[in-house]
């Protein structure tokens, strides 16, 4: 019994470990994402690039298009920007495109994106957004330097412009194993926007992402500092309440 309870711990954390670790993903320093969570001007920036860049793939089923609301969008504005034509307010954020056709278009299908934030980290979807590359021997033509290999095209070059990236190769002296290190980027052609422009509008998309995946999660802090005041102040009347109480016994 013990043997095969064990045998299932083993089996568990293997798919644990298969599940959180992308089988393409390198390791890489990540980038604090700057957080915004507090900013409206930025939650609704980022709003804007997810419904216009991240919605043609990526749906996100558990988020209502009339909760924008909560971050100071005005109804008349979701229903004028940000709603495609045979959506209403109410609706969830699904995407028309069919999980099967987006597996043969780019060979896996794009994940529902409602609390991916919660899942990867801010600071992972911040840097993987601001790493995407040119790569000719992929099959959409782009690569991605912390998940090697992705199927997703990077959908806002326009924004960030063309680049390459440089690779130095060592041998390894233990394995004998010739090991890539990435050496920078080379900007093939500008985008719209500048590097701190882009790394800014990446930054108000990462917050937006971090808020949809909780949108009460500002509520919930605000709450949670008057739950312990209350249970503060609490907790000193029943102590002075349980002395006086022992002072008239004595």
């Amino acid at each position: 019994m013990k043997k095969w309870f064990s045998t299932l711990a083993v089996i568990g954390a293997a798919l644990i470990a298969l599940g959180l670790t992308p089988a393409h993903a390198q390791e890489v320093p990540l980038d604090a994402a700057p957080d915004s969570a507090d900013n409206f001007a930025s939650l609704q920036h980022g709003a804007k690039l997810f419904v216009n860049y991240c919605l043609n793939c990526h749906s996100a089923n558990l988020m209502r298009y009339n909760r924008l609301t909560d971050i100071g969008i005005d109804p008349k504005e979701i229903q004028a920007n940000l709603l495609f034509t045979t959506d209403k307010i109410g609706n969830t954020m699904t995407i028309a495109m069919r999980p099967d056709d987006a597996k043969t278009w780019f060979g896996a299908s794009p994940p529902d994106l409602s609390v991916e934030a919660r899942a990867r980290g801010k600071d992972w979807i911040y840097t993987y957004l601001r790493s995407f590359y040119r790569d000719d021997t992929r099959p959409t033509g782009w690569n991605n330097l912390v998940y090697e290999n992705v199927a997703m095209p990077h959908v806002l070059w326009e924004l960030q412009g063309v680049r390459t990236a440089k690779f130095d190769t060592e041998v390894d002296e233990k394995t004998g194993e010739k090991v890539k290190h990435f050496a920078g980027y080379t900007q093939v052609t500008p985008g719209t926007m500048s590097p701190v422009d882009y790394d800014s509008a990446m930054a108000d998309l990462v917050s937006y992402l971090s808020w949809m995946s909780e949108p009460a999660q500002q509520t919930r802090k605000q709450l949670g500092v008057w739950v312990l005041m209350f249970l503060g102040i609490l907790s000193f009347l029943a102590w002075r309440l349980n002395a006086a109480y022992w002072k008239q016994i004595k």
